[in-house]
């Protein structure tokens, strides 16, 4: 069974940055991975998502902010936030998928989350 555990998120000012990290264990292929988060009173949103290939994708409200890397042989995926704004907030998720297709696909297509971990920007 797959497991995804995040770690690293807080609490920071506006300007602030944060580095999460997500550990992922029981899994043989991960074809792809991706960072999500969920404000209260809305949906879920891709943050960004990158393929075992090593492309990757991100919402346009964080490019050139954030970087998404993953390292197969450490079994980890990391989300670099710079310049963190309140929007940022919300509670961010490590998730992954062992089917087809990564840089467009929805929360309801990868089969496994993590827990979730907070992120808190205030201004």
């Amino acid at each position: 069974q797959v497991q995804l555990v995040e770690s690293g998120g807080g609490s920071v000012q506006a300007g602030g940055s944060l580095r999460l990290s997500c550990a992922a264990s029981g899994y043989t292929y991960l074809n792809c991975m991706g960072w999500f988060r969920q404000a209260p009173g809305k949906e879920r949103e891709a943050v960004a998502r990158i393929a075992n290939s090593g492309f990757a994708n991100f919402a346009d409200s964080v490019k050139g902010r954030f970087t998404i890397s993953r390292d197969n042989a450490k079994n980890t995926l990391d989300l670099q936030m710079n310049s963190l704004k309140p929007e940022d907030t919300g509670m961010y998720f490590c998730a992954a998928k062992q089917s087809p297709g990564c840089l467009r696909a929805r929360p309801t297509d990868f089969q496994y989350w993590g827990q979730g971990t907070q992120v808190t920007v205030s201004s």
